[in-house]
């Protein structure tokens, strides 16, 4: 009798591979029976890992849509399933623990099965909670082994490692080649290794298509006794994200397997509604070349997951850098030079960084330091010269024991700056914290939601869901997503046809403008050549401002004063006088020694501490608090 092999699809994370959205909640509830319909699944993965954070950026509910999502699914008996990434939770930094159990309580009750736990660095230390929490939530606790390849990464390795989360309650395993990079035979014996010493465990495999290799790591994985195999779909498989659910099924029923039959219609349907999403909005938020395997990624083994995100930041990245060889006289480069540069230092900076498997958040901060060094390596910058507070806290121990030794100049450089290594319990490090977030809800007389649903995403994403109530984040987002159809679709400009009393009509063009540069308000006079316009002339006896006057603003809106001494921005993003609730921010007055920490940046999903390279009395502070900033803007003044 032929053996029965089931299939995932993980539709969350096919959008999250390729970009960075996922559908609204009205979209989802369009797909969810159509997906039912396919016949075909087990098991759907539907929310978890970056999915209820993105849906507080676009300024919607993720607690509704997580309920409405996995609805269609409870109801025909097919299993949904979560990302959690242990200490990190949901989110990119660690959670307290109160915080991870309400979560795990919560995810079941808006109707989620199984959690898939992963640790970034596989340290069983941070996700014994994990599977604590989800089985007194009653949800079935899958670990998650993070592939990666390196010297330090073997097949016993993993076995081993199977066995230690089984032994801290791990009810079943899942191989999690988040980069596509394992080797179809190694990843073949990892789950012959597991099952023979296991054999009644279910075995899971999830591979990323990116490099190519996922289509025989997923035969070779059945073939060795795995249950489950998981699958993307049309138009979102192969590129970043997964091997198409077709050629997985043609494939494994070629080879003997009993698997049930797509529906065709089915598969059409859901393949259309999901094209129609990337139309509505979310193919903004999709570089093309997501959509392509890419075999250079085997050496630097950067997972598709982040590929979505990291193609999207880079835009911003390539801007600074250009500016900056602009400013000197030298020439631009292009996004693929800059890409395969990352590539090239990611190589090079893996092993100094202790080899943690590439995984988020640890792919995140590998990715970072690398660009970093590239981007400042083109500016005459040495290497290193930039890493930031999360990179550090993994560096340090304080999400657990790196698998292999830091580099010379690192150690060298912890030394340095007084950095004090970590040797306990990462979790130890947060302390509980739903009771202070439930205070500051009583504050703000906002409801905690059934089930405690909208404290957990508070306690999850405090900053991200006050955007979202005061409706910031949503108007954050329709501005960016309005600019990205301008520019994907600019419209020409024509001057504008007023029609004459007599019936004819002349263009008409402006004769001054009111500009407000930085804050200070201009107005402008405009003249033409003759060509354009012979009879041009300033009818309103408005005093004239050149151009190059009004560039010359100040930065930030600041008056200039060669007394005082800038702190400026090393790189764009988010600007935060503290990373956290129990920091208390620099202020005018305030003394500032030469490399002391005076801010912070959010940028490419990490905290990037801000050091002063002077010192002195802080005269004024220029950025403001939670507002984009950009490379070399101005954020402290000293005197």
């Amino acid at each position: 009798m032929p053996k029965e092999i089931k299939l995932c699809l993980v539709y969350r994370d096919m959008w999250q591979s390729a970009g960075k959205y996922v559908p609204r909640v009205d979209q989802l509830n369009k797909v969810g029976q159509p997906i039912v319909d396919m016949n075909c699944f087990a098991r759907v993965e539907t929310n978890g890992g970056g999915f209820e954070q993105v849906n507080l950026l676009f300024g919607e509910n993720p607690n509704r849509a997580v309920r409405e999502w996995t609805q269609p699914f409870n109801d025909a008996g097919i299993q949904t399933q979560m990302l959690e990434r242990g200490l990190n939770g949901i989110r990119m930094s660690p959670v307290p623990a109160d915080v991870r159990r309400l979560m795990f309580k919560v995810k079941k009750k808006q109707g989620t099965d199984i959690s898939r736990s992963f640790d970034g660095l596989n340290n069983p230390q941070n996700l014994a909670n994990s599977f604590k929490f989800a089985q007194e939530g009653g949800m079935i606790a899958q670990a998650a082994l993070s592939l990666t390849f390196s010297p330090l990464h073997t097949v016993d390795y993993y076995v081993d490692l199977a066995d230690k989360y089984l032994d801290l309650g791990a009810q079943e395993i899942c191989i999690k080649d988040m980069a596509g990079i394992g080797r179809p035979v190694s990843v073949g014996k990892i789950v012959a290794g597991i099952k023979k010493r296991h054999p009644n465990i279910l075995v899971q495999y999830h591979g990323h298509s990116t490099p190519g290799l996922s289509v025989a790591s997923s035969l070779e994985a059945a073939r060795a006794g795995a249950d489950i195999i998981d699958v993307g779909m049309e138009p979102l498989s192969w590129g970043t994200g997964h091997a198409d659910l077709l050629t997985i099924h043609a494939m494994l029923k070629d080879a003997g397997f009993s698997m049930p039959e797509v529906n065709p219609d089915a598969y059409m349907h859901v393949r259309s509604l999901t094209q129609e999403f990337i139309d509505d909005f979310l193919g903004q938020y999709i570089n093309p070349k997501n959509r392509y395997m890419n075999s250079l990624l085997i050496g630097p083994g950067l997972p598709g997951g982040m590929m979505g995100s990291l193609m999207a930041d880079l835009e911003k990245n390539l801007a600074s850098v250009n500016k900056w060889l602009t400013k000197n006289n030298k020439p631009n480069i292009t996004q693929d030079d800059l890409l395969l540069k990352l590539f090239k230092e990611v190589e090079h900076a893996w092993p100094k960084l202790g080899y943690p498997p590439l995984v988020t958040p640890f792919s995140q901060y590998v990715k970072n330091v690398s660009l970093m060094n590239v981007m400042g390596m083109i500016k005459g910058k040495p290497r290193w010269s930039m890493i930031d507070e999360n990179t550090w806290g993994m560096l340090l121990g304080k999400s657990g024991k790196l698998l292999g030794p830091l580099g010379d100049e690192i150690m060298k450089m912890a030394k340095d700056q007084n950095r004090e290594f970590f040797t306990g319990t990462p979790q130890d490090l947060y302390p509980d914290e739903l009771e202070l977030f439930a205070a500051k809800m009583d504050e703000k007389g906002w409801d905690y939601g059934q089930d405690d649903e909208e404290l957990l995403e508070y306690a999850m994403h405090p900053q991200q869901y006050e955007d979202f109530k005061s409706g910031k984040a949503k108007e954050n987002f329709l501005k960016d997503l309005e600019a990205r159809k301008a520019k994907s679709n600019p419209q020409p400009k024509a001057a504008a046809i007023v029609p004459l009393a007599g019936g004819a009509a002349q263009n008409y063009q402006p004769k001054s403008l009111n500009l407000n540069i930085n804050g200070e308000q201009f107005k402008v006079s405009i003249g033409y050549d003759d060509a354009a316009n012979p009879a041009a002339e300033d009818t309103n006896n408005n005093a004239k401002v050149d151009a190059p006057q009004a560039a010359a603003a100040p930065a930030n809106g600041y008056p200039h004063d060669d007394s005082l001494d800038s702190i400026l921005a090393p790189l764009e993003g988010k600007f935060y006088l503290t990373k956290d609730t129990g920091e208390v921010p620099i202020k005018v007055g305030d003394e500032v020694k030469e490399g002391q920490t005076v801010a912070y940046i959010e940028s490419m999903k990490v905290i990037n501490s801000v050091t002063s390279d002077k010192s002195g009395i802080v005269a004024a502070i220029v950025a403001r608090h939670g507002e984009e900033i950009e490379e070399d803007d101005v954020i402290l003044k000293l005197k």
